[in-house]
């Protein structure tokens, strides 16, 4: 049964903000592709092997050591940045169907984003580093979208501080819904200790799931509120999500 905090037997409302890559969806390698292609093209040089992780980071942080890595001043790299994200977004239209043919659902995620949707008092959306035509396009290209209010979600190009989304997605909830969640009853889901240091830089909980690139184990020590291998045990995950707790320290 779902907790409630109110005298009146009313279930707190709730936030689900999902990550994309690596929790929700497996890309596979369009992003880097689009991500080399776009700055090559504004840079008008050969990218190379730069070797640059994009795990909870932002579109604009990673475009940005990209150009680090190839030797680009801070202030030319910053000139560069609105043309570099603009190519990427025409890159990553470009390669939807590389997408969908090398990208999938990861396991649990649909049926867990069907079953979260059918749930009264909860909001998903998502909280991600790509630009929010990066997101969309994702998100669309495997029919997620429906479940998700993408009006209330936290891109990269909302913020390129990644820690900077959770209260940017929560002001848009408030301006656009009409309300505001205590922090208490709002998860981060992801795959990195980014992600958890996004939830705990505003007090929001966490759970980590394992299914990008860093192993469970690493995920354990981390400290979030949960880590999981997946989300394919259904069950399990609705619980944890739709559970009360205090606010993480």
């Amino acid at each position: 049964m779902e907790p409630t905090d109110s005298i009146f037997g009313v279930p707190p409302r709730k936030v689900i903000l999902w990550d994309v890559d690596g929790t929700l969806l497996w890309i596979g390698a369009a992003t880097r592709q689009a991500f080399d292609r776009a700055v090559a093209s504004v840079l008008r040089q050969a990218v190379g092997d730069h070797g640059v992780s994009f795990g909870g980071k932002t579109d604009p942080q990673i475009a940005l050591e990209i150009m680090s890595e190839l030797s680009v001043s801070d202030d030319e790299a910053r000139r560069h940045l609105p043309g570099v994200l603009q190519a990427l977004e025409r890159e990553m239209e470009l390669s939807v169907d590389l997408l969908r043919q090398d990208g999938r659902v990861l396991p649990g995620v649909l049926e867990l984003l069907r079953r979260l949707d059918r749930a009264p008092y909860v909001t998903q959306s998502v909280l991600t580093g790509n630009t929010e035509a990066n997101a969309r396009l994702k998100v669309g290209a495997f029919g997620l979208d429906q479940y998700l209010d993408l009006e209330v979600a936290a891109f990269g190009s909302d913020h390129a501080d990644r820690n900077e989304l959770v209260s940017v997605a929560l002001e848009k909830l408030e301006r656009l819904r009409g309300w505001r969640p205590a922090p208490k009853d709002v998860w981060i889901v992801g795959d990195t200790a980014l992600d958890l240091a996004c939830a705990r830089s505003a007090g929001a909980r966490c759970l980590l799931v394992a299914t990008g690139r860093v192993a469970f184990d690493e995920l354990a020590e981390a400290g979030a509120d949960a880590t999981l291998p997946d989300l394919s045990d259904v069950d399990a995950a609705l619980r944890l999500l739709l559970s009360s707790a205090t606010v993480p320290r």
